[in-house]
């Protein structure tokens, strides 16, 4: 596997998505906690093998932040949607943003979901979430993020914004098309997420169009430059088995990104890391 050397630079929080939903992604994304190559990972709590996985989490929080991932498209939700799940199934991403689009979303349905989310992701932990972030972004589709939002109302979080601005779009260069869409559909959403009193970052990158043609370490370069004064690239590294390739079809390219992750040059200087001697570790996460 080829390398590349991350570029110097400010501090970024790299954030590996998905914990939770499969034991070989979540035995992954510990080696590389453990290893120093992560700042964050966020957990999925919807699926029956989260309170087992949950329990190796205390060992890691003193190295990484440890957050929730919203989960409205994938398998089912944790109670009753009669509007947004009514056959007891999460719909679709494509779906979702339809309904979003046209303002279809229930957001009290949503609050009351997230809210759920938000317990069992304590009551398996023994901890809040130090950030919240969403599976495929759904976090911030419109209607989505007014129920999410209340649902965390008085919880001292940094909130997931995977909008960036367009200029440090196109000089990243790498899948711009998909970054402009997103922050498209994430417009206002930053600022919202603010006004509700909670952290954000500022700049995001970590796009992917998960294609074994195109070498993930030069993704992973890419993501760290033109970063924002607080920011926060995605990756998803795991090792693959039978319940992911049930759940997603990310399955093979996770153990590109696991190995890129663990051998790339220059990583470790430019992660931003918790500490948790502060009462808000997000204070010292701007570069």
């Amino acid at each position: 596997m080829s390398t590349a050397p991350i570029p110097p630079g400010p501090p970024v929080i790299l954030c590996a998505d998905d914990y939770g939903i499969s034991e070989g992604v979540s035995a992954g994304i510990a080696e590389l906690a453990l290893a120093g190559r992560l700042s964050a990972t966020s957990c999925m709590v919807t699926f029956p093998e989260w309170p087992t996985l949950a329990r190796r989490l205390g060992g890691l929080r003193g190295r990484v932040a440890i957050g929730l991932h919203l989960n409205l498209t994938v398998g089912a939700p944790l109670g009753a949607m009669p509007a947004f799940a009514p056959g007891g199934a999460f719909p679709v991403i494509s779906s979702v943003i339809g309904l979003a689009l046209r303002g279809s979303i229930d957001a009290a349905e949503i609050e009351r979901e997230a809210a759920r989310q938000l317990g069992a992701f304590a009551d398996a932990t023994g901890f809040a979430p130090d950030f919240l972030d969403g599976h495929q972004h759904v976090h911030a589709l419109p209607g989505v993020r007014k129920g999410m939002l209340a649902a965390l109302a008085g919880l001292p979080v940094l909130v997931r914004d995977p909008s960036d601005t367009l200029a440090r779009i196109i000089r990243r260069r790498m899948f711009a098309g998909k970054a402009m869409t997103l922050s498209a559909l994430a417009l206002g959403f930053g600022k919202a997420a603010r006004a509700a009193g909670f952290s954000v970052n500022a700049g995001f990158s970590g796009f992917s169009d998960f294609d074994p043609s195109s070498p993930y370490a030069r993704e992973l370069e890419a993501a760290f430059t033109a970063c924002g004064p607080r920011h926060l690239t995605m990756c998803h590294p795991g090792h693959a088995d039978a319940a992911l390739a049930a759940r997603d079809s990310v399955t093979a390219r996770r153990e590109e990104e696991f190995a890129a992750v663990m051998a790339a040059g220059g990583l470790t200087e430019r992660l931003w890391r918790p500490d948790r001697s502060r009462a808000d570790i997000w204070s010292d996460a701007n570069g």
